[in-house]
């Protein structure tokens, strides 16, 4: 009997895979209802793309093309401010909690159903959906997110949702070390990457093709992959393409909502390419003599667990890195880390004029090591091994 899970992500399951649906894909024996979360009734004033979803609700479910198992739907529009205020949160959830019912009946899942949550948001959800196991699996510090919050509400939301659960997982020291406290089966698994991916800047070196618009390029190329957001040190980028003009700063990634850099449209060597789909991020990478990973000092930046950083290692390129987050520091033989801003040119210097087939070797090493097989075998060992999953024919 295979095990039924019940995804509650904060990530559409299209077009970038993160850790929701790299962990979801690869679970064993499982039947996967993955929902991404709602948008809010007033989402589409700040950023009209959100009008799309507003009623993708009503659509049927979707097969994960490459993994029959996972059905991905889309949750119904919750009223704003649910960060801010609890009673706003507990009338949302459980609309959402009708929905996720109707769709659990019409794929045959009941009371042995895994819930797996990622916002502190489901713990008003747990009660309404029937299910046997509870697993929260902790990827942020949500409560440093700006925007309609109110910290404490936060906190306290994911408190009720730890506190309960059979297993928590998070993916920094600091997150690990917060929900411990609440639940003692907490265990700090970080993110990971595509290895099978990412490894072909080196496995394929020379065969994969220069991507046309990365033709005609100055070198060093000093590349940046992620979404465009608040917590990335757009001071630094800025100083790397102010004082290095011969230089091209490539950034692979979607603009979020309310960030603005039109500050930076000001350097020509500053190119904004936009999304690119995994599988071709490869000769993307390729092209590149450094990887960037930038973020500026704070509680989020210090808590999260880039999947840039470890698709950068599987690539076996050199990787210039600010500080935080803190995981970098467990690479330090093989990544360049700025302590300080001062340090920060230095280093790409000396990251773009690195050639050592040994740090190569070991970064991709450590890719491996991190790679999402790795990351998913060691959630499943811990959740077979409490009976929170089962093996197939298990009762």
């Amino acid at each position: 009997m295979k095990n039924h899970v019940v995804c509650l992500s904060t990530t559409n399951y299209h077009p970038l895979p993160t850790r929701k649906q790299n962990v979801m894909s690869r679970l064993r024996n499982s039947e996967v209802l993955y929902f991404d979360p709602p948008v809010s009734v007033i989402a589409p004033l700040k950023d009209k793309k959100a009008a799309a979803y507003i009623r993708k609700y009503r659509q049927p479910g979707e097969k994960v093309e490459g993994h029959e198992n996972i059905t991905v739907y889309a949750l119904p529009p919750v009223l704003p401010f649910f960060n801010k205020f609890r009673w706003v949160n507990r009338l949302n959830q459980k609309r959402q909690a009708k929905f996720v019912r109707r769709k659990m009946q019409e794929h045959g899942f009941g009371e042995e159903s895994v819930l797996w949550c990622y916002s502190p948001s489901s713990c008003d959800i747990v009660e309404h959906v029937p299910h046997r196991a509870l697993v929260y699996d902790c990827v942020d510090r949500h409560s440093a997110y700006k925007g309609h919050i109110t910290p404490a509400v936060v906190d306290g939301m994911e408190r009720d949702l730890a506190k309960p659960a059979d297993q928590v997982f998070a993916t920094a020291v600091g997150l690990a070390e917060t929900l411990e406290q609440i639940n003692p089966t907490t265990r700090m698994i970080p993110n990971g990457a595509a290895y099978e991916i990412f490894s072909r800047v080196q496995t394929e070196k020379g065969a994969l093709p220069c991507p046309a618009d990365m033709k005609n390029l100055k070198h060093p190329v000093f590349g940046f992959v992620g979404m465009l957001q608040e917590c990335i040190d757009y001071a630094l980028i800025e100083k790397l393409a102010k004082e290095r003009p011969d230089a091209t700063v490539f950034l692979i990634g979607r603009t979020l909502p309310g960030v603005d850099l039109t500050h930076l449209q000001q350097y020509p060597n500053i190119v904004f390419h936009g999304l690119v789909p995994q599988p071709e991020l490869p000769a993307y990478l390729a092209q590149m003599d450094v990887c960037l990973n930038v973020f500026r000092p704070g509680a989020l930046s210090r808590d999260v667990s880039p999947l840039k950083f470890y698709e950068y290692l599987a690539t076996g390129k050199p990787v210039v890195s600010t500080r935080e987050p803190l995981q970098v520091e467990d690479f330090k033989d093989v990544v360049y880390i700025a302590h300080h801003e001062d340090e920060f040119l230095a280093l790409c210097d000396a990251a773009a004029a690195e050639h050592d087939p040994e740090k190569t070797e070991k970064r991709l090493a450590y890719g491996a090591q991190c790679s999402w097989s790795e990351r998913v075998r060691q959630m499943e060992q811990v959740l077979y091994g409490k009976g929170v999953l089962h093996e197939s024919g298990d009762t």
